[in-house]
């Protein structure tokens, strides 16, 4: 039986205490599986943000488990859970989050290098990333020197380098246009193709209709799920909103 590349067991995350507690996230349950992209969709405040933030070990869930690839994120101390995000997650943020000072293949060797692996080797794996995204010409380019678009795939191929195999993307295309939009969610449906585990948090229909699910929060609670849409169409009278 194949092993979950991402497991939320029940997973609640409540901000502050009493009367004041927010609910976050309220018993969520979700399993991503190798090559899959899973999409999130919910209004502002459901919690969408906050279930890519445990999924990642970003946060720590109030209650229950979150697991990737075998591995309780719940029984690991900081470090464990930075070591594991750092050569198992990638993420994939919707302004990029490039350094300004370092070039495309420099951004991409970065988590290599953190974790020790040798500046030569880890520039190579860069590049290789950087080809797949079809950015090997730019590999010396600063992000000042590249379109919205370029720079998106550059933060695909940080997240994918090394043994990554669970990429979290939050909104990555919420600053770029249509077109370009629709690019970045093709290199993150072929990766995912190609067995990478993929969780897209995403307020657009059209670009939800790239996944295999889609998982609706309200309130920090799942309120349905529905399987791949054919087109945006079909996926917003999933979401009742043709009706």
């Amino acid at each position: 039986m194949t092993t979950p590349s991402l497991l939320l067991e029940n997973v609640s995350r409540v901000h502050g205490t009493g009367e004041t507690a927010v609910h976050a996230l309220d018993g969520v349950t979700l399993e991503v599986m190798p090559g899959e992209l899973v999409a999130v969709m919910g209004p502002s405040g459901s919690g969408k943000s906050t279930l890519l933030n445990l999924a990642g070990g970003l946060d720590r869930a109030t209650s229950g488990r979150v697991v990737i690839e075998g591995d309780d994120l719940t029984a690991m101390d900081a470090k464990g859970i930075a070591r594991l995000r750092r050569r198992r997650v990638g993420f994939v943020f919707q302004d990029y989050n490039l350094i300004p000072s370092l070039t495309a293949a420099e951004n991409v060797a970065l988590p290599l290098e953190l974790d020790g692996e040798r500046v030569g080797q880890a520039r190579r794996h860069a590049r290789q990333a950087l080809e797949l995204m079809g950015l090997r010409e730019l590999s010396d380019r600063f992000p000042d020197q590249m379109s919205g678009g370029q720079q998106q795939r550059v933060a695909i191929a940080r997240a994918l380098v090394g043994t990554r195999r669970l990429v979290l993307a939050d909104e990555p295309t919420g600053a770029l246009d249509s077109h370009t939009g629709e690019d970045v969610l093709r290199v993150l449906r072929e990766r995912c193709d190609a067995g990478v585990a993929g969780l897209l948090v995403t307020h657009e229909a059209r670009h939800a209709a790239w996944a295999d699910r889609v998982v609706f929060l309200r309130d920090g609670v799942v309120v349905d799920t529905t399987g791949r849409a054919s087109s945006a169409e079909d996926l917003l009278d999933a979401t009742g909103a043709n009706r």
